[in-house]
């Protein structure tokens, strides 16, 4: 209930967003950012704001700071689906946004999604009356997440990677940035807002990049062993593309246990930093567990 409640207010941030921001863009532009920004998701980085925000005693209503992280998290789902990219059809139970809308439409809205999910974070964080350090240390951390050194250049190497062998630190080196990057700056974030201590920070990042690999490698493991109904993706693209995976590296067994040894890690991490809430732990697990 705690998720389902969270995931609402996020929801309703991203479409109080699109009325507000979206009426200055092309109409056809902005129909395709509100298409890959409203479709269903399971808002695991938004929670994951929350849940950071609330450990280290944030108290606040801070859904759309954690909005603006989906907003980046969507930008990349538009992105990584195009055809020059992993060029897939089907994305959360329904056509790719480059399906609907076509293809040049879908680049431009993933590109301006970027500078939208900017000015979001920055007006979330004034919102809650945080001082000026921290929504500039708050935007430069979503930035620097979708960028060279998050998920744009770990998507560089992930093309880059198909149709050859890596070794698994290369291959944890690639999903670092491309997946990891964005799912631990999103406790970082929930940090920055709720003035977290040194301490606490080195345990948001610990737990952070814990969870970022842990959920790749789930993502592996389900499309190796999942159909495309329950993904709500097209299933088994990996090896159609040529892609190094945990299952192809590990077996699906040694991969799985990889990713459970994974989120107990990170919640050692959280422990250590006295951070060890049940929201936390049950997202972590979640990362695992999940189906889709």
């Amino acid at each position: 209930m705690e998720f389902a409640a969270d995931r609402s207010a996020v929801d309703a941030a991203l479409v109080g967003l699109c009325d507000r921001a979206l009426a200055d863009l092309p109409a056809a532009v902005a129909a395709a950012i509100r298409y890959s920004l409203l479709g269903e998701g399971k808002r695991l980085r938004p929670l994951l704001v929350l849940g950071a925000y609330r450990a280290c005693g944030g108290g606040g209503n801070a859904s759309a700071l954690a909005a603006s992280v989906e907003i980046v998290h969507a930008y990349s789902l538009v992105h990584d689906d195009l055809p020059c990219m992993d060029d897939d059809d089907v994305r959360r139970g329904r056509p790719t946004t480059h399906r609907r809308h076509g293809t040049g439409v879908a680049a431009v809205a993933g590109v301006a999604m970027v500078p939208l999910a900017a000015q979001a974070a920055g007006d979330a964080a004034l919102a809650l009356g945080l001082p000026a350090h921290s929504r500039s240390d708050i935007v430069r951390e979503l930035m620097r997440a979708s960028g060279a050194a998050g998920m744009v250049g770990g998507q560089l190497l992930d093309l880059a990677g198909e149709e050859r062998v890596l070794s698994l630190a290369e291959l944890e080196g690639v999903h670092a940035a491309k997946t990891g990057a964005l799912i631990a700056a999103s406790v970082r974030i929930g940090g920055i807002a709720a003035d977290a201590t040194p301490r606490q920070r080195d345990a948001l990042q610990g737990f952070g990049d814990a969870i970022g690999l842990a959920f790749q490698i789930a993502d592996d493991v389900l499309d190796a062993t999942a159909t495309t109904a329950q993904l709500g993706k097209t299933a088994g693209r990996d090896a159609l593309l040529g892609k190094s995976t945990y299952p192809a590296l590990l077996g699906v067994d040694g991969a799985v246990a990889r990713a459970g040894a994974l989120a107990d890690q990170a919640r050692a991490a959280l422990l250590a930093g006295g951070l060890l809430t049940p929201t936390l732990s049950r997202l972590a697990q979640f990362v695992v567990d999940r189906t889709s």
